[in-house]
């Protein structure tokens, strides 16, 4: 089923609605009432968070975006310097906005806002240079683009007429320009057609401010048209599983904006417009509670990170609507300043949709789940010995945010270093998405548990794949096993590699992985890796030792099969921070053999 609802039918249902603060953001059946969620205990933890970065931010100046620091990224690949001051005053746009309603006796808030939005009106383009690249500057839309428009449009609503006039039509004459106009009249853009959060964000903050300021119901109605269509192509990147294949952070990110384009959507047709009425969209907002292994990790599969927060205002939104959608642990709600691009939809809409009376759980509620069109086993189990995860994965070597990583598997127990780690997402420069992507570890097979063949890691590519996938879930065992062999180069020799998982659930977790074989004639040299964050220690032949935190992990094997090597890898991390992983080698002293088993346990002691 796709969504289209023509362009003349849209602007009947649009004609007798007006999208203003009254009908937008009610909560509860009522207009919201900033001053008494200042004054809510229940709101002091999120609305202090707010209030917090605000008063730091009003002792700073506003910072400066030059020419030199934009133009850094064509002459580096560096894109942090320019973005560090984009997101900061993006940071302040949001912190003063949202104080000067929660807080509207205090006139600095709103002196400080008016000055961060000429700022942000000031700014030659509102893309990032990463995203230009050759692009004409007044025609490109960009995901950040899109959200600063989008942004705008809201504050123009929420505080009408205590923004100056004159100040009030030059936002609307910026969206206009920047957005609106461009949209309609200069693409296709080729998010447009994309099956993943760019299609979302772009399309869904443009769409969104027009639902919001645009005054012609025609034009309005054009840009719906465009944006649904466009939602269209990003629902079809999910399977019917729900699966976010570019992990949590980009569920909160693209799905999010889904949903705050829908609702918008939905109220201002009174109902008629309903993006949530496929069955597809209620399985991707189940995707959430199906993906964490522990507290706030994640299986962070792809571009993801290893830990990641929820974004409270859209879980419980979904909670509300899906009776099958859980209300989030509140422990586990994304401080006010987690976001580090300062996004002004979510940080409103944490606090409009947060939901203090909701009934919720202390922790994530345990099970076992296979999401057959990703291809992703998840497992979190809880015993009076703590939290233990597994997840692993199949698919393909050519995914959102790609990493090389197919049979690849996630291990690990409460806040302890992960036994068998994903590094998540590195730091995103020019390289990381160009022709040097898998030179870094984050990305690469040599930064996957998986094993190398005749000396070839795995390749990239829609061929390289995982076939006859098995999955069976149970209260005390899980298994999980993958044919794996079309992932590696024919001159491997490599004809089969099943790699199977099977997962002991008992008070304290037992992972036994199980690798078989198969070789043309000439037989093949097998090195089994495992990526770990616990620092590892040679205790005996066939006994490795994982140094974790609550736990120690066990990593034992058949005496006289291997021989074991360690490495000490850095990387840097998505924030431009470097860290180190290790590496375990283990190196099958029996080559040219046309048919080896291997068998790896891991028990937390």
């Amino acid at each position: 089923m796709r969504y289209h609802w023509a362009k003349e039918l849209l602007q009947s249902w649009l004609k007798d609605h007006s999208l203003q603060e009254e009908p937008l953001y009610r909560s509860s059946g009522r207009l919201v009432d900033w001053a008494g969620m200042a004054a809510s205990p229940l709101y002091a933890d999120m609305i202090g968070e707010i209030r917090e970065e605000a008063e730091r931010l009003l002792d700073l100046p506003e910072p400066e975006l030059t020419e030199e620091l934009y133009e850094r990224f064509e002459k580096t690949g560096n894109r942090l310097a320019y973005e560090g001051k984009y997101f900061e005053r993006r940071r302040r746009l949001a912190s003063f906005a949202l104080m000067s309603l929660l807080d509207a006796d205090k006139p600095a808030y709103m002196q400080a806002l008016i000055g961060t939005i000429e700022a942000v009106l000031e700014e030659p383009t509102w893309c990032l240079p990463a995203h230009m690249r050759g692009q004409q500057i007044d025609r490109n839309i960009d995901l950040f683009s899109a959200e600063t428009g989008f942004a705008l449009s809201e504050i123009i609503v929420l505080l009408g007429s205590r923004l100056p006039e004159r100040l009030r039509e030059s936002m609307l004459g910026h969206i206009d320009r920047r957005l609106f106009v461009p949209y309609l009249s200069y693409g296709p853009y080729g998010w447009e057609t994309a099956e993943h959060n760019w299609a979302a964000v772009c399309a869904g903050s443009i769409g969104a401010a027009a639902l919001l300021v645009e005054q012609s119901a025609a034009r309005k109605a054009a840009i719906l048209v465009k944006t649904v269509e466009t939602m269209n192509h990003y629902l079809a990147g999910f399977g019917e599983d729900g699966a976010c294949l570019e992990g949590p952070g980009y569920w909160n990110y693209g799905f999010g904006y889904f949903v705050y384009f829908a609702d918008l959507l939905n109220r201002a047709t009174d109902g008629n417009a309903d993006l949530f009425a496929l069955d597809k969209v209620k399985a991707v907002s189940l995707f959430q509670q199906r993906c964490y292994l522990a507290g706030d990790r994640p299986a962070n599969f792809s571009d993801a990170l290893p830990h990641v927060s929820v974004h409270i205002g859209l879980s419980d939104y979904l909670a509300d609507r899906f009776g099958e959608v859980e209300h989030p642990p509140l422990k586990l709600r994304a401080a006010y300043t987690d976001d580090h691009c300062a996004r002004f939809a979510p940080a409103l809409r944490n606090v409009l949709w947060f939901r203090p009376e909701a009934r919720r759980e202390a922790n994530w509620k345990p099970g076992s789940w296979y999401l057959p069109d990703a291809q992703w086993f998840i497992s979190r189990s809880v015993s009076s010995a703590g939290s233990f995860g597994f997840a692993a994965k199949g698919g393909s070597n050519d995914e959102p945010h790609n990493h090389i990583d197919v049979g690849h598997f996630i291990l690990l127990s409460g806040d302890d270093p992960a036994v068998a780690a994903d590094l998540g997402s590195g730091e995103y420069t020019a390289d990381y998405f160009g022709e040097g992507r898998y030179t870094y570890d984050c990305n690469g097979a040599q930064g996957h548990s998986l094993p190398i063949v005749s000396g070839h890691p795995q390749q990239v590519g829609g061929a390289s794949k995982a076939r006859m996938p098995e999955a069976v879930t149970g209260e005390r065992q899980d298994h999980f096993s993958l044919e794996l062999a079309d992932c590696y180069p024919s001159e491997s020799g490599l004809q089969s590699l099943k790699r199977s998982f099977v997962l002991l659930k008992d008070e304290k977790s037992t992972l036994t992985v199980n690798d078989n074989f198969l070789f043309g004639e000439s037989g093949g040299q097998v090195t089994e890796v495992i990526v770990t964050r616990c620092q590892p220690s040679l205790a005996e032949d066939g006994r490795i030792v994982l140094a974790g935190g609550q736990h120690m992990v066990e990593l034992t094997y058949e005496a006289g099969l291997f021989r074991p090597a360690i490495v000490e890898r850095p990387f840097v991390n998505h924030f431009g921070h470097e860290e180190t992983y290790y590496r375990i080698h283990l190196i099958a002293e029996h080559s040219a053999k046309r048919s080896q088993q291997f068998a790896l346990h891991f028990e937390f002691k």
